[in-house]
């Protein structure tokens, strides 16, 4: 059977600049070469975009940071670029790869790629419509509050008496648009309150406030197209410090625990696993998603969000589950890609 081309794109202009290129890196290490041949496209934190076909000069790691070893492409080479392939796979995290830019475009040009599509990618990316969407399809979600930077410059004092008598503290600010846990604040006191809110509005203009849910921070994967497989074992994470931020989780010297299968009981297992594909369903993801949850200590199951481009990474609890589910590494990406190829036909009627 003759190789598939699939191109990879990576890199990006948002604060997760750095996943996204390590979780090219560990795809690109991956991927079957016996069915794949692989091209890939950077694109530097200013917005350049590289034709980075040597994966050894490609993948410029430094720290984190795509700053070498590509060709710069203009648009029209760049899309020509992707024209070339079979299927691409988006591993740019965060705004203008996860939102549904990039989908768009691919739409557009009728290439075929990995994962949610348009729709699903843009709510993916805006946590207060996933809890919007949710809370619709009965599916529990903890208490939230959305405030615009105009309401927030506005009326301060209503924006604390609000916070305080709708969720009380603790609870977390964070960028309504965002990932990898930047710009996200825990305020455990109205003292708090302005500071946090400064710090979202540093990355989005808009800001989910949400209540602190205790339990265990629990996730489980899910892959499929319009009807999704089983999804996998459910892993735990136990942070090293008061919450799970960036730094819990990628830095180098991080204490925190993951847990494969999770400490929970087998009703709360299932409750998972089963809320993971509703919630797949509900946003319309396609392809591959993790999906994040608290369980209290009563057993009780709060949805916290869905990931549409989750981490790729060797630490990456994405591909942990899958392999502790049976699906080694690269069998999972080929599965992704071919879900990919299968729905681009749906979509060309072919």
């Amino acid at each position: 059977m003759p190789k598939k081309r699939v191109v990879i794109i990576f890199g990006g202009s948002s604060g997760e600049h750095e996943i996204s290129v390590l979780s090219a890196k560990s795809v690109i290490d991956a991927i079957d070469r016996d069915r794949w041949e692989v091209a890939s496209i950077g694109v530097t934190r200013t917005g350049q975009w590289l034709s980075t076909t040597e994966t050894e000069s490609a993948l410029a790691i430094g720290e984190g940071t795509l700053n070498h070893g590509g060709t710069p492409l203009t648009s029209g080479q760049a899309l020509t670029e992707l024209d070339t392939a079979d299927v691409v796979f988006p591993l740019i995290h965060g705004t203008q790869g996860e939102d549904g830019s990039l989908q768009g475009l691919l739409e557009l040009a009728g290439i075929p790629y990995a994962g949610a599509g348009v729709a699903a990618s843009g709510v993916g990316m805006d946590k207060s419509l996933q809890k919007a969407l949710f809370r619709e399809a009965g599916i529990p979600v903890a208490p939230y509050v959305v405030l615009r930077r105009w309401e927030i410059e506005r009326d301060q004092e209503g924006i604390r008496t609000l916070i305080g008598k709708k969720l009380g503290y603790p609870c977390f600010a964070k960028p309504a648009n965002g990932g990898s846990s930047i710009g996200i604040t825990r305020i455990t006191s109205q003292q708090d309150l302005e500071q946090a809110l400064s710090t979202a509005l540093s990355y989005d203009e808009k800001v989910l406030v949400e209540k602190a849910m205790s339990g265990r921070e629990v996730e489980c994967s899910v892959l499929g197209n319009e009807k999704p497989e089983a999804a996998t074992v459910v892993g735990e994470i136990e942070p090293d410090r008061e919450f799970y931020d960036y730094e819990s989780k990628y830095a180098g010297d991080s204490q925190t625990a993951l847990y494969v299968p999770a400490r929970i009981d087998e009703e709360a297992v299932s409750r998972v696993r089963e809320l993971s594909v509703r919630m797949f369903l509900a946003m319309g993801c396609e392809g591959y998603a993790r999906v994040d949850f608290f369980v209290g200590p009563d057993g009780h199951t709060t949805g916290s969000e869905v990931n549409t481009i989750p981490g790729f990474t060797s630490i990456s609890m994405f591909p942990r589950l899958w392999e502790a589910s049976g699906v080694a590494y690269p069998e999972l990406l080929t599965r992704i890609l071919e879900l990919a190829i299968e729905r681009g036909k749906r979509g060309a009627g072919q």
